[in-house]
């Protein structure tokens, strides 16, 4: 049985292999980022005692979707192969989930910017709002993650051949997310202007993965150096109102 089991683990003793992993699970995790904005702000307009439950069954489930796909990595290889050409460029089923995605991300993203931005909408908001149940939630957020699932299992193919590294990069950073989900969320929840900042985010998202669709490739580090510096003003934001609000209550 250890004979057998013995290839499989050969990589533990390989240094370049445990950089390997190092990486990709850290980039696991700040992919996962862009998915967990989504889920807080999607979890957020649930009832209050159903918004946890839905964040865990969402992410349970994301994550069970994840080790599927990785079970067919073979099958998801081939979506990068181009299926028709149109506008001399080549695409692959891969594109097209990536633009799908894209284009969901910003639909939702410029509804939801829609209801918070105009007050004439307030009633057209609550509805939404109604609408939206458990089951819808956890499909919104497993749509979305298999868009992004793809995409991260096509990125981690480049950086190792081992099957065993790219579960565990999986396992780990979807238990960060799990932990990171709530704290994140009711954040989000007590500080409306982030809301609006975290839908600018979805919004870049969604154009970010249309044009990667698109065949133009938009450096990972410039879209999350933007939404880094973004957050930072709008941390400074909340600080100096924080400080005002504070000497307006000495003041009086």
């Amino acid at each position: 049985m250890i004979e057998f089991l013995a290839p499989h683990f050969v990589w533990l003793s390989d240094p370049t292999a445990w950089v390997a992993l190092i990486t990709l699970v850290v980039l696991e995790v700040v992919l996962g980022i862009d998915n967990l904005i989504f889920i807080s702000i999607l979890t957020n307009k649930l009832p209050p005692e159903q918004q946890v439950p839905a964040r865990r069954l969402g992410i349970g489930a994301a994550l069970i979707m994840r080790l599927v796909l990785l079970a067919t990595i073979s099958f998801i290889v081939q979506l990068t192969t181009p299926v028709f050409t149109l506008f001399d460029h080549g695409f692959s089923w891969r594109d097209l989930i990536l633009i799908a995605g894209g284009l969901f991300l910003v639909w939702k993203a410029t509804t939801e910017i829609h209801h918070t931005v105009d007050p004439a909408d307030h009633a057209a908001a609550v509805s939404s709002t109604l609408k939206l149940t458990l089951g819808g939630a956890i499909f919104q957020i497993l749509l979305l993650d298999l868009v992004f699932s793809i995409d991260s299992i096509i990125t981690a193919v480049g950086m190792t051949n081992e099957i065993a590294i790219m579960y565990i990069a999986v396992i780990v950073a979807v238990s960060v997310m799990m932990l990171a989900a709530t704290p994140l969320a009711n954040f989000i929840g007590k500080n409306p202007t982030i809301v609006m900042l975290a839908l600018g985010f979805l919004l870049m998202i969604g154009m970010t993965l249309i044009a990667d669709g698109m065949g133009y490739h938009v450096p990972k580090g410039y879209i999350y150096a933007a939404m880094g510096f973004s957050a930072l003003v709008e941390g400074l934001n909340m600080l100096a109102r924080r400080n005002r609000a504070k000497r307006g209550k000495v003041g009086h």
